[in-house]
């Protein structure tokens, strides 16, 4: 699979065989979701909600995610939109989740000016959840490192398990 078809329509290379998104809580439609405070707080756990909608960020080396090395998809936590695939992820020795490249369209940026040199973070193009910051020191072909908060994302492994 080239990295173009993996940043597209590739990830669903990624589904366990015969699965079908929607029985998996995948929903890849980008249509904007709002819900207000209360519908997120009734839907997330308190870690989920202070990272995807309060912008908070886990500590390093807390969460599974850092080390999962199956092959599957990584979905926000918020609505289930595909993010990343476990091609995209590598061991950046940050303690968070990295990947180098993201599914074509799934997030936005925007300029995050809370800490004293600007950064980059960026959402989930379909709720607005909060994931984590891109930084210009990854691996190739793209040199990005998304840097993710791992309660920010729901793993499906591509066998089912």
């Amino acid at each position: 699979m080239s990295h173009d078809e993996d940043r597209s329509e590739g990830w669903r290379s990624f589904l366990p065989a015969g699965a079908e998104g929607d029985e998996l809580g995948i929903d890849d439609d980008l249509a904007p979701l709002e819900l207000d405070e209360g519908e997120w707080r009734a839907r997330l756990d308190e870690a989920a909600f202070d990272v995807l909608r309060e912008e908070g960020t886990e500590r390093a080396f807390t969460h599974e995610l850092n080390d999962e090395k199956r092959a599957g998809l990584y979905l926000c936590a918020g609505c289930g939109l595909p993010l990343f695939t476990s091609q995209m992820k590598y061991d950046s020795g940050t303690g968070w989740p990295s990947f180098y490249d993201c599914i074509d369209g799934h997030l936005d940026t925007r300029r995050d000016f809370k800490l004293f040199v600007p950064r980059t973070e960026y959402h989930c193009a379909r709720c607005g959840g909060h994931q984590g910051h891109v930084f210009g020191d990854g691996p190739r072909p793209t040199g990005k490192r998304y840097c993710n908060n791992g309660v920010a994302l729901r793993f499906v492994p591509r066998d089912g398990e």
